[in-house]
């Protein structure tokens, strides 16, 4: 849910078998435990073929992310599958575009953090979450990930870094384990607090 007029974590993301978008609910979740509201928004595809193009409008799912809904969040989560340890083409190309933003500095100071999922256990998540935070590093946001004092993040067989969220969907999509919840909600209710006291803090821009 999101309310008019005030702060918001957009949660922007890419998912192409559906694996990274299930992290969003619960992240959203968690964004909202906290307090503030969470905005979900992705990216289209893009495509080599130079004649092909995406509907204005998503025929499912979030709608599409504007620069406006980057520049006026008051955090960010950012998540995208992997693709060769780095972050999907969808994503890269739309943080591409976002040097005019870079230039105003509309989001120094601002919490952000990283999500992803993979088919194998050691798929490049790690690689991912890490390579994600570079853009945002130069955007002068304030990185977080997940502290071990999250209980889930010693148990997990599964999904979960302290450099941000993950899921293993395994050979086949499937939906997230106890743990992998806990570390999204953990994440997202890290950053909706985060965004609130950077809001408040002496000195931060209103």
């Amino acid at each position: 849910m999101n309310r008019d007029n005030q702060g918001y974590v957009l949660i922007l993301y890419y998912s192409r078998s559906g694996a990274t978008a299930r992290m969003t609910a619960e992240l959203a979740r968690g964004v909202e435990a906290s307090g503030i509201s969470a905005r979900l928004r992705t990216v289209p595809s893009v495509s080599p073929d130079t004649e092909a193009s995406e509907p204005p409008v998503p025929r499912e799912g979030a709608p599409y992310c504007t620069m406006e809904d980057l520049r006026n969040c008051s955090g960010l989560l950012l998540g995208s599958p992997t693709r060769f340890g780095n972050m999907a083409s969808p994503l890269r190309h739309f943080l591409d575009q976002t040097s005019d933003i870079w230039l105003d500095g509309s989001l120094t100071g601002k919490p952000a953090a990283v999500f992803t999922a993979t088919g194998s256990l050691h798929g490049g998540q790690e690689t991912t979450l890490v390579s994600m935070m570079l853009p945002l590093l130069h955007h002068g946001m304030v990185i977080a990930g997940i502290p071990y004092s999250e209980a889930a993040l010693m148990r997990t067989r599964t999904g979960g870094t302290p450099y941000g969220a993950s899921h293993w969907s395994g050979e086949h999509a499937t939906s997230l384990s106890e743990d992998e919840v806990s570390l999204c909600r953990a994440l997202g209710k890290r950053v909706g607090n985060l965004a609130k006291t950077l809001e408040n803090a002496p000195g931060a821009e209103n």
